[in-house]
């Protein structure tokens, strides 16, 4: 067996080494892996909020906000620079994205907008290589004294963008208030941010205080009319009704210019009373504003003001008592929670904009931990399952299997923790899948050595051969893999970036500890006992002396799975798939009951009452857990939020909420149309890699082959009324690259044999090939549904629904490979000069499997 050079050899353990070193501190408890000596690595892995608990929420900025705020600020200036340079105008109004209004004295109009070109100068948005936009811009001419300024895409793009960015900071000293640690802010597109916060204990509340803007200001009541005629007439100039919160509301007459505002508040306290039961909240003010405000407090007589909060009247005062000297006091009987959140929205100061949650993702604590222990549990029964199953086919050789296995676990482990990338449910599901699927490469290795040993050359050249000849497969069949997760991370979001991080790792590691650390463990076995034969302990032999004929009944085994794919096609269509939160909008809602036994009637007649539509109520394994499922309200995203907000004050007295997830429809829109691109775009690199691989026929033959099984599962999905949510795009995408692999393993056996075997026809060389590759088959696939198995029963519910749609498509993948990938090629004739006679040759066909068998 050819050496490896000696460098090679000590990079290969320096690797796994580091590996080992990187991966340690996952198995330590926080304080331990601190007290580690400081040249060793202390990182562990990130653990995602569905393992540790703690709310994702994403938040939106509306355009239409945007829009209507600029029209005001530009229609305030535009009156306010006419009437400085004394231009009388009329009808000034906004509408869409554009003002308008008409100069009485046409005369004046060229100097009307002489006056207002200042407007439409460009702004310098800043950035390297970033040109001036301008945000307002004059509309063409109009033939009369009608003048028309309009709001630019550009500049209400710039706009949006500029209020995300200015609202972050406000958004981290919200999240700050509520005491969380190590919380995650992110901007996400042009329009989002992402808030992660782990071990939220009350996420109610975090959301009531990001889901304020927070503009608080001091108003002067206006008293110089009744509150009535303003209200049915005319406001006086300068002034506004505005409502309190009350029920029914009440109106007030305020002045539009704040006597003190936002900037002008320095810091606030919540002070409760002697009861402990309310409290009023003291707000400093800047010095500039003191004495402006206490000369207005001295006059006589008193003056009253009102206290505006987003609009409404949240209290009304005296001057003269609320403020003192540097303190601006606001008692209005609050309740202690609201008077501490009131106090924490004026420390932070207001957002640029209104954030608007559009998804909602809570995972309790408890349940996280339930999600770890189930995971720990489901992979340690897996890796016990295929590594028994291993070293039972291969004896020593299935020992060097598990090493490399082992090894390949904790490279994942240590990669996770080094890129402190994010290990959330689906990602273990990743890993637990990679358990299966990485003996695949080992297999592959010791079933072509079994092969190659049948010659006469020495066992090292033997070795050595094997491990040549099997590399493109190997290479192959990792890379399919590693092409899915790439797209599907890139376009995925959540659970879905979670397992495709754990399955692109994987991919990397096993074509490494599978080929090279496998290779250097038989190099050193085959020095060490320097035996002319292979081990006694390999057990495979027996599928591969089968001879199966598949061939032989391909053509009602292929009318049959496209008869099924047919069905499939004429179910979706007529039935559907039981879409989830994901991919229509809505909400679950997972619930403990804290006083026993959930009456399941009596919650589902309470929550028909609240008139959130076919509110669905199923009773999960514990008589005390509930899974609530609410439809989508198609009003909105507040809509969903609001629904889900009731739902937590009706039932928050009697029930835990485990989990929560809230999705809007303008998120579940971009959800369906990124999944949708993700398996097109994966499906279709995948299979332009086996084109450019192999050659068309080839990737036709894929193509089918690959299509069925989709189809196949998708019907699947649609007989059991699984939930279809992101985890099953997951589940989907990754049979397409497990039956991918089936596929490139025979084909590239095909391939071999169609240039060694130059006169076999070609049902017979297919089934010369799938016989030889049969072993290989069977342990690959029998491991995989082993560690399915596991997932499935020790996995948890949250993936329990993965594992069993991954359990059919790792069936169905396998049967494809055979009779679809196979015939395929037959039905393309290829190398048709040699396979005259095909369907009758029975007997032709069998002495040349003969000799074909015998020439292996």
């Amino acid at each position: 067996m050819r050496r490896l050079p000696p460098l090679k050899r000590i990079l290969v353990w320096l690797v796994a080494l580091a590996g080992i070193a990187f991966a340690l501190p996952n198995v330590l408890s926080r304080e331990e892996a601190a007290e580690l000596p400081s040249w060793l690595p202390h990182r562990q892995v990130a653990l995602g909020l569905d393992l540790q608990g703690g709310s994702h929420f994403m938040l939106r900025a509306a355009r239409s906000d945007i829009v209507a705020e600029r029209l005001e600020t530009i229609a305030n200036e535009v009156g306010k620079s006419l009437r400085d340079a004394d231009i009388a105008y009329i009808g000034l109004s906004g509408e869409g994205q554009s003002i308008a209004f008409r100069v009485r004295d046409r005369s004046q109009l060229s100097a009307a907008r002489e006056r207002l070109r200042p407007l439409t100068a460009p702004v310098d948005i800043g950035g390297f290589g970033s040109e001036p936009i301008s945000e307002v811009v004059f509309d063409s001419a109009e033939p009369d004294e009608l003048v028309r300024l309009r709001l630019t895409d550009e500049g209400i793009d710039y706009r949006l963008s500029l209020a995300v960015a200015q609202s972050i900071d406000v958004v981290r000293r919200r999240v700050a208030e509520v005491g969380a640690i190590e919380p995650l802010i992110q901007r996400r597109g042009d329009d989002r941010l992402i808030v992660q916060v782990p071990g939220l204990g009350d996420p109610q509340r975090l959301k009531d205080l990001l889901s304020q803007r927070a503009n608080l200001a001091l108003r002067m009541l206006d008293t110089s009319v009744p509150v009535q005629r303003a209200v049915e007439g005319q406001p006086p100039s300068g002034t506004e009704v505005l409502y309190s919160f009350d029920d029914p509301p009440v109106p007030y007459l305020v002045e539009k210019a704040p006597l003190l505002a936002a900037a002008n508040f320095v810091a606030a306290q919540p002070e409760p009373d002697a009861s402990g039961e309310s409290a009023s909240v003291a707000i400093k003010i800047d010095t500039a504003s003191q004495q402006r405000v206490a000369a207005l407090a001295a006059q006589q007589p008193p003056k009253d003001a009102a206290i505006v909060l987003d609009g409404q009247v949240i209290a009304t005062l005296k001057l003269s008592e609320a403020v003192n000297s540097d303190t601006l006091r606001i008692s209005a009987d609050l309740p202690t929670e609201g008077a501490t959140d009131l106090a924490a929205l004026v420390r932070t100061g207001p957002l640029a904009t209104p954030l608007t949650f559009v998804e909602e993702r809570t995972v309790g604590p408890g349940v996280g931990g339930d999600a770890i222990a189930d995971g720990l549990k489901a992979g340690l029964v897996a890796a016990v399952a295929v590594a028994a199953s291993m070293i039972f086919f291969y004896g020593v050789f299935g020992v060097f299997a598990v090493i490399a296995l082992a090894l390949n676990i904790v490279l994942i482990i240590a990669a996770l923790s080094l890129s402190g990338a994010t290990l959330t449910l689906p990602g273990i599901a990743g890993i637990i899948l990679t358990i299966g699927v990485a003996v695949d490469s080992n297999v592959l290795i010791y079933e072509r050595l079994r092969e190659e040993v049948r010659g006469a050359e020495p066992l090292r050249r033997t070795i050595n051969n094997a491990f040549s000849r099997v590399f493109s497969s190997i290479f192959d069949a990792n890379l399919t893999m590693l092409i899915a997760s790439a797209i599907l991370f890139y376009l995925g979001s959540g659970s879905v970036r979670g397992f495709a991080v754990t399955l692109a790792i994987g991919s990397v590691t096993t074509l490494f500890t599978a080929y090279t650390v496998t290779r250097l463990i038989v190099k050193r076995w085959l020095r060490q006992w320097k035996s002319e034969r292979l081990p006694k302990g390999i057990r495979t032999g027996r599928f591969s002396d089968l001879d199966i004929r598949f061939m032989r009944i391909r053509n009602p085994v292929f009318i049959l799975m496209a008869a099924l794919s047919l069905a499939s096609v004429l179910l979706l269509a007529g039935i559907g798939l039981n879409l989830g939160v994901d991919f229509k909008g809505g909400s679950i809602i997972e619930l403990h009951s804290k006083g026993g036994p959930v009456d399941v009637a009596d919650l589902r007649a309470r929550l028909d009452e609240l008139n959130f539509g076919e509110v669905q109520v199923q009773q999960l394994g514990s008589g005390e857990d509930v899974l609530v499922r609410v439809p989508s309200q198609e009003a909105g995203d507040n809509a969903e939020q609001t629904a889900a907000g009731v739902i937590r004050s009706e039932l928050s007295d009697e029930y835990d909420f485990r989990r929560v997830e809230v999705v809007g429809p303008v998120v579940s829109g971009e959800l369906t149309r990124a999944g949708t691109i993700g398996l097109a775009v994966s499906f279709l690199a995948i299979l332009l890699y086996v084109w450019l691989r192999f050659e068309w026929r080839f990737a036709v033959g894929a193509i089918i082959a690959t299509t069925h099984d989709v189809l196949l599962t998708i019907g699947f999905l649609v007989l059991t009324g699984i939930e279809f949510n992101l985890g099953s795009i997951a589940a989907v995408l990754t049979i397409v690259g497990y039956s991918l692999n089936d596929t490139v393993v025979i084909y590239d056996r095909i391939r071999e044999n169609l240039a060694r075997y130059k006169r076999m026809p070609l049902s017979v060389l297919i089934d010369t090939s799938i016989n030889q590759t049969l072993s290989r088959t069977i342990l690959t696939a029998l491991t995989t549904v082993l560690a399915l198995t596991a997932l499935y029963l020790f996995g948890g519910g949250l993936i329990r629904a993965f594992s069993v749609t991954m359990l059919f498509g790792v069936i169905v993948g396998t049967i494809s490979s055979i009779y679809i990938a196979g015939p395929i090629l037959i039905l393309f004739r290829k190398r048709t000069d040699h396979i005259p006679g095909d369907e009758n040759a029975s007997g032709a066909d069998t002495g040349a499997a003969g000799a074909a068998k015998g020439a292996v």
